[in-house]
């Protein structure tokens, strides 16, 4: 990626392109219905994909969401030559590690094609 291409977009341009500004079914299936967590519907600028925006920097934006069994987190990271997603999760009862401990799988083998969507919709050529 050209340097001068990640330095014009934000964290949370990023994040957006990465997740979209609304959950999709596929999001709120995975995201309400097995983990149980709240999302908004509506675009806002509070949230990206219905997850609450709890903290930004110059080239982060961290989302947070939680339910009674897990606590999560989706940082998204920039810097001048790469962008990365970082997933924390906290146990708070043993059902969570039952519920994303599969769902984990998935994620990590979806992460990658969400960056690479990322950059095409933000239109960084390499």
């Amino acid at each position: 990626m050209h340097l001068s291409q990640l330095i014009d977009h934000p964290a949370e341009t990023w994040a957006r392109a990465i997740f979209g500004d609304v959950p999709d079914r596929g999001q709120r299936f995975i995201f309400h219905t097995l983990l149980r967590y709240r999302l908004t519907g509506g675009p806002s600028s509070s949230t990206i994909a219905g997850w609450p925006i709890v903290g930004r920097g110059e080239t982060w934006v961290r989302l947070e969401n939680q339910s009674a069994s897990t606590v999560c987190h989706l940082i998204v990271d920039t810097d001048r030559a790469s962008v990365s997603l970082t997933t924390l999760t906290y146990y708070r009862k043993s059902l969570g590690a039952w519920v994303w401990r599969p769902l984990s799988r998935v994620h990590r083998r979806l992460a990658p094609g969400l960056l690479r969507d990322a950059v095409r919709a933000i239109g960084v050529t390499g």
